[in-house]
């Protein structure tokens, strides 16, 4: 299983649950090795099967937690989770899970209770430090700014703890105004991120490029009218562009609903496009448009309702010619955000494994000119097919902005929708602690604030020319 081999991981998972009475920890290993395999109905049974069994041990129950979440069963998996840390109330890691589910239903106050309960018993549960300082906006009299600076003040503290005790007081610095305490906190925990990365922007470069070439605009034009994909959205945008807030508008209206972020689309372009021996980017587009439909339909649950169904991935821009090929009805909305707020927004996080481009302003830079010269391309290709929002009028004034995305949209508009702290749909994305606060604008040139510390970012941006404002 941890070296993709799928197919072969599932004969051994099937024999070690074969004839168990007990719950065990294969079962929820078995049933992400399905999901892997695409047959996520065969998963939800075995999880179905294995809470019928007598009570295990609690990583049992921590790996169909995991399961139920990837199965998109989010009521499940957090009743779970609670049920884990009841077994194992001494372990910190299923501490921190539970905070995660917490957090993704807005319950803020309880997510980090979970998270004081695993940093107490023990304080190198680092994510956990990490997660706690972003569920809320941090004041003077209630943060954690002096214990994590006594930890980060430890000689020789390891580059994994540097990072996202770096990131957690950085963001708690930047929450008191103390911005140039903040920034050096997030420097050296991005630094120290990109220090751990095998990673080439160069690379990306060439491949926003070969996209390009992939997709010219004679094979746009022409793509056939199929039925039905008017049902779908697609939210795209770079990360901390306002892709979620766009998304918990628009599931705030009667007969919609969100993916989230899914691979969807990529898996169903993958599975169409014949391994011949051309690259990537051809096969991609060679690919039979109906042959992609039909897959990305069967992935999205779109054939067994009539609701508008949201799929908010974020980097689906790069896929946006063959989902215009395939999906040619599909609503394609491209959430724009001024240049050094985006880039300093995505700058400030961590991503995971995502988005290797976000941890030095080099990289930073010359990502964002190509996606610049990629989403120009798709505005002049699609023409009035590519509906663009600005994050910065969207925030000013929602009712208007998302009135007009709505109609354009094809659903009906209630003002209600921008209440979007009252929306209880689960957010799984790093704004998941932000959309539970009513719509704000604040974070809106917040770059000013850190004006003595981006000309790198400003030099390279302006070089690659794109526009700033003039007082930059």
């Amino acid at each position: 299983m941890q070296t993709g081999r799928f197919s072969e991981a599932l004969e051994f998972a099937e024999r070690a649950v074969a004839g168990q009475r007990v719950c065990v920890p294969a079962h929820g290993m078995l049933a992400r090795i399905l999901l892997q395999l695409g047959r996520a109905r065969e998963a939800e049974e075995v999880v179905l099967l294995a809470l019928e069994c007598r009570p295990g041990v609690a990583d049992a129950y921590d790996g169909l937690a995991h399961a139920s979440f990837l199965l998109r069963r989010y009521d499940r998996s957090n009743a779970l989770y609670r049920r884990v840390v009841e077994l194992a109330p001494d372990t910190p890691r299923f501490w921190y899970n539970l905070a995660t589910s917490e957090r993704s239903f807005g319950r803020l106050a309880e997510a980090e209770a979970a998270c004081d309960r695993a940093i107490a018993l023990d304080p190198t549960q680092y994510p956990s430090q990490l997660l706690r300082s972003e569920l809320r906006v941090q004041s003077p009299d209630a943060n954690h700014i002096e214990e994590l600076q006594s930890q980060l003040a430890r000689p020789g503290i390891e580059d994994r703890a540097r990072m996202f005790l770096g990131y957690a007081l950085g963001k708690e610095l930047d929450d008191l105004q103390r911005y140039d305490e903040a920034f050096r906190w997030f420097s050296d925990a991005a630094s120290t991120r990109r220090r751990h990365l095998a990673y080439d922007v160069a690379v990306d470069e060439r491949k926003l490029q070969r996209i390009k070439d992939a997709f010219p605009p004679e094979s746009l034009r022409g793509a056939s009218r199929r039925g039905g994909s008017a049902r779908y959205i697609f939210i795209v945008g770079l990360p901390r562009s306002g892709t979620t807030l766009l998304e918990r508008i628009l599931t705030g209206l009667p007969d919609v609903r969100s993916n989230g972020e899914t691979e969807n689309f990529s898996r169903a372009l993958l599975t169409a496009s014949a391994n011949d021996g051309r690259d990537v980017f051809l096969r991609a587009a060679a690919a039979d448009p109906d042959t992609v439909a039909a897959n990305y339909t069967r992935l999205a649950d779109g054939a067994v309702t009539t609701e508008k169904i949201v799929e908010k991935l974020p980097m689906n821009y790069l896929y946006l010619g063959a989902i215009h090929r395939a999906l040619p009805h599909a609503k394609l909305l491209l959430v724009r955000r001024s240049p050094l707020d985006s880039c300093f927004a995505m700058y400030r996080t961590l991503f995971g494994e995502a988005y290797p481009f976000s941890y030095a302003f080099d990289d930073l830079a010359r990502y964002y000119i190509a996606y610049d010269r990629l989403t120009s391309y798709w505005r002049a290709a699609f023409a009035d097919e590519l509906y663009e929002i600005a994050y910065e009028e969207l925030v000013k004034d929602p009712v208007q902005v998302g009135a007009a995305i709505a109609q354009h949209c094809g659903v009906a508009w209630t003002p209600q929708a921008i209440d979007v702290q009252n929306n209880a749909s689960v957010s799984l994305t790093a704004s998941a602690a932000q959309i539970r606060r009513p719509i704000y604008g604040s974070s809106s040139g917040r770059w000013r604030a850190y004006r003595a510390h981006i000309e790198p970012l400003v030099r390279a941006l302006r070089g690659g020319g794109i526009a700033l404002p003039d007082d930059v």
